[in-house]
């Protein structure tokens, strides 16, 4: 029944978030069936575990990472996408515990597979290493507190190409400062938390913002340094977390067909702005 579900998804969406890997660790054999019942040209972005986000809170993060990533995202190959890292509402900015982590995280793959190799015994399955081909690997982290309207925040994201995941949502800051060379956005629903919907209206601006960050544009927003308008072209990536099943999967081709994105379970057709733009919603698998 999942595979089917995931199937039918990946043949309206060109990229899902997984949500299990948050709650518990997987095996390289689930990643690899993931990855296989997705067409080409699709990608997952990942969840990080919240034992490390949420019950560590980065304390020694070295061994729980290096056991995250030799518990089979690397099977994916160029299916797997942004790693995302969402911490809990109580974590307040800590540079120090911060930066410390930016410097673990892997930018390819090679360096993650070198870092996965620092496993302890708590894997279910062996690990699995990739297939030793160098891809780069991004992260993006979603803030929950307020003190994280920092500039040095912003500054930390930058230095290490860190995405500050734009979260849409009453209940959390929403930031909107680009900070690598992608965007991650997750609409959890702007007027209830899990449990609203986008109107027509909200969808027209969205997809305007959508199409000033793919092309390097400055948008309108809220921001702690400002809008960034450089002119550099920026993959996007956005996942509706509104309603699960109800709303999200309306909401999500809303804003294809705004953004001109075809995708009929291939490889994405449209212009150079729609080829860049990655929407899907957000998934339990």
């Amino acid at each position: 029944m999942q595979k089917r579900e995931l199937s039918f998804a990946a043949s309206q969406f060109n990229a899902l978030e997984i949500n299990g890997t948050f709650y518990g660790m997987q095996t390289p054999k689930a990643f690899e069936q993931w990855a296989g019942t997705v067409p080409e040209g699709f990608v997952f972005a990942v969840k990080g575990p919240r034992y490390l986000t949420h019950m560590l809170r980065l304390k020694q993060p070295e061994v729980p990472l290096a056991n995250f990533f030799a518990s089979g995202p690397l099977a994916m190959g160029e299916k797997l996408g942004p790693i995302l890292w969402q911490f809990p509402e109580r974590f307040r900015f800590n540079k120090e515990r911060i930066e410390a982590f930016f410097r673990l995280l892997p930018r390819d793959t090679v360096e993650a597979a070198v870092l996965a190799r620092r496993h302890d015994g708590r894997l279910k399955a062996p690990p699995d290493l990739g297939d030793g081909v160098v891809r780069p690997m991004r992260h993006a982290m979603e803030i929950r507190h307020e003190s994280f309207r920092d500039p040095e925040f912003i500054g930390l994201l930058r230095q290490y190409q860190v995405a500050l995941v734009c979260a849409d949502t009453v209940d959390w800051p929403l930031l909107m400062d680009v900070t690598a060379d992608f965007v991650y956005c997750r609409l959890h629903g702007s007027v209830e938390l899990y449990n609203s919907g986008y109107t027509e209206a909200e969808l027209d601006i969205w997809a305007e913002r959508v199409c000033n960050w793919a092309a390097g544009r400055a948008t309108d927003g809220n921001f702690v340094i400002g809008p960034t308008d450089d002119g550099k072209l920026r993959d996007v990536f956005v996942f509706f977390d509104n309603t699960d099943k109800l709303m999200a999967p309306g909401d999500a081709r809303g804003l294809m067909r705004r953004l001109e994105v075809e995708w009929e379970g291939g490889l994405t057709e449209g212009d150079e702005t729609g080829e860049m733009v990655r929407t899907g919603r957000h998934t339990r698998s």
